[in-house]
């Protein structure tokens, strides 16, 4: 994506944002990554935006898909361009509380679906379904990763990939994690990314995107591929 299409896509959703974060609950949407998106730190800022325009450029550069995926999807965030690239789009998250907030402020693509997560299982899914699928700094969260990393595989059509971020939970992060507000000071993390990669390069061929950004890592992006 280049710069200014970048520009006017964060700039649209982060308003988005940062309204519906002045009206909800304290600590409603912390999950949903809702402060991190629209931190007024200008670093701190950039550094998550980053991370997503990372993801989108190695996204699309293999665009078009016919079917795509977006494991966790939040707030959303990342569906309108996902959806700008293919056929249809199916968003799954446990909680959607995050994106029926934002669905008030923007308007939404015809070709994405977003479901329950509860209600519709990764295994309840016809297996290669997905010629891409997106996750987003969720898989540190999972309960079961062996479970889950081994359906969103068994989703990917033949040449399929599994595009995957995580924080590496390192002593900088951490840090990083205290100086950036107490939204971000809890332990909710189940694992860290070098322990989603291990586990993902069991089940798939695992390249890196990127890593954000040496010598100091705070993000590790990568991709399995079927």
């Amino acid at each position: 994506m280049n710069s200014p299409d970048f520009k006017t896509y964060k700039s649209t959703v982060r308003a988005a944002i940062r309204a519906t974060l002045a009206e909800a609950q304290p600590g409603s949407l912390d999950e949903a990554a809702f402060p991190a998106y629209s931190h007024r730190n200008p670093f701190i800022n950039w550094l998550f935006w980053q991370r997503l325009r990372v993801v989108m450029n190695y996204v699309e550069r293999s665009a078009p898909y016919q079917q795509v995926l977006d494991f966790g999807c939040g707030s959303g965030v990342l569906l309108p361009f996902l959806a700008k690239h293919s056929q249809s789009v199916l968003g799954l998250d446990v909680e959607l509380l995050a994106f029926e907030s934002m669905r008030k402020r923007i308007n939404f693509p015809g070709n994405i679906e977003v479901r329950d997560a509860t209600q519709t299982r990764l295994e309840s899914l016809p297996a290669a379904s997905f010629d891409l699928i997106t996750a987003l700094d969720v898989l540190e969260h999972v309960d079961d990763l062996s479970a889950t990393l081994q359906n969103l595989v068994r989703l990917l059509k033949p040449g399929g990939r599994l595009v995957v971020s995580g924080p590496t939970e390192n002593i900088f992060y951490k840090i990083g994690r205290r100086v950036a507000g107490r939204e971000y000071s809890g332990a909710y993390h189940e694992r860290g990314i070098p322990e989603v990669r291990r586990a993902l390069a069991k089940l798939a061929r695992v390249e890196t995107i990127a890593r954000l950004y040496p010598p100091v890592v705070l993000f590790d992006i990568f991709v399995g591929k079927a």
